[in-house]
């Protein structure tokens, strides 16, 4: 199927406005096509998206990256005293249970991508992200976060294979229970989806490789790519600034009120 540069446009805005938000990408990218009435563009379409957003992730944190990377030779040592070879062992241990989640689980995107299980999952999710605000300490820096809190956000990043979710969403909210604060909370989520999502990237990019792009769509899986990293930068960079000063209330109302609208339609 041919993927017209109008919808590579919108579908790489959508995913990258959506995708650091809490307030579930996959929601967004199943209902898009169908409020336009586009065919659905495929998993290597998707991938192509996630690649821009992956992109978007890793240049905004890149002094994280590369202070991490070089606190990784520590690790080796088995110096887990500095703070920064610290947080690089949290972000290898909590990723393990996503990784596990997605490698016996990951069929379960295809599988429960229904109009009505997205819009669940929207509603009680917010649900949690208000209990979250709620009896939240918000105290703990990104930092002096523990293993425990650490591997809290680990397995809730393995509830997010259920679309409708929202990995950032889920995630921030374990951080907040854990007594994170909302930048913290928020750091630490978009780090530990790094690992994950470049691994699912991966994966699927090598499973999908002897079938190739058709050369017709190229031009639109580079827009989409461009389009989605773009987006994705300012979603990453306003939400950072947004929780230095505001709590999550916003996409709580809006998840909410979307989980509504999905269950009214289906």
């Amino acid at each position: 199927m041919e993927i017209g540069i109008f919808q590579a446009i919108v579908m790489g805005f959508v995913q990258g406005m959506t995708e650091f938000l809490p307030i579930s990408s996959r929601a967004h990218l199943i209902m898009v096509p169908w409020v336009f009435g586009w065919p659905d563009p495929g998993l290597t379409f998707d991938v192509a998206l996630h690649v821009g957003t992956l992109a978007a992730l890793l240049i905004y944190f890149y002094k994280d990256w590369i202070r991490l990377a070089g606190s990784a030779l520590k690790l080796l040592r088995g110096d887990t005293r500095d703070p920064d070879a610290r947080l690089a062992f949290h972000i290898i241990m909590a990723t393990i249970p996503a990784a596990v989640a997605g490698v016996f689980l990951g069929s379960l995107d295809n599988e429960l991508g229904t109009p009505k299980v997205i819009g669940v999952a929207l509603i009680v999710v917010s649900l949690l992200m208000r209990g979250a605000e709620v009896v939240g300490k918000r105290k703990t820096e990104l930092l002096d976060m523990s293993l425990p809190d650490a591997l809290t956000v680990g397995f809730a990043q393995a509830i997010a294979l259920i679309p409708g979710v929202s990995r950032s969403g889920i995630t921030i909210t374990a951080g907040l229970f854990r007594g994170l604060t909302r930048k913290a909370a928020a750091q630490y989520s978009f780090l530990l989806s790094a690992p994950i999502v470049a691994g699912a990237v991966g994966k699927t990019m090598f499973d999908i490789a002897e079938k190739g792009v058709p050369e017709a769509d190229v031009p639109a899986f580079v827009v989409g790519i461009i389009t989605s990293a773009f987006f994705g930068f300012i979603s990453i960079a306003g939400l950072m600034r947004y929780l230095q000063t505001r709590s999550t209330f916003v996409f709580i109302a809006y998840r909410m009120g979307l989980g509504i609208l999905l269950l009214a339609l289906s």
